[in-house]
């Protein structure tokens, strides 16, 4: 991951993480359902490591919303 997109890939963590409790699913629920493991998933939330598109549509997909809304500011 490059230090340059840090703050989206914070952004980016923090709304998977705000939309998967507003669901009630665990890391490892949404992981079964985007077909990833618990630990990534929770690497991804503290954006401790880079995402595919592919993944980042598998969760969008998952927790019903649009890609887009993944990466927008919450102000």
């Amino acid at each position: 991951m490059m230090l340059i997109y840090e703050a989206y890939y914070k952004t980016l963590g923090e709304n998977i993480a705000f939309y998967r409790n507003r669901r009630g699913l665990t890391q490892e629920q949404l992981g079964v359902m985007a077909e990833t493991t618990r630990v990534h998933l929770s690497r991804i939330e503290n954006a401790d490591c880079a995402v595919s598109l592919d993944l980042v549509f598998a969760i969008a997909d998952a927790l019903g919303v649009e890609p887009y809304k993944l990466f927008q500011n919450k102000e």
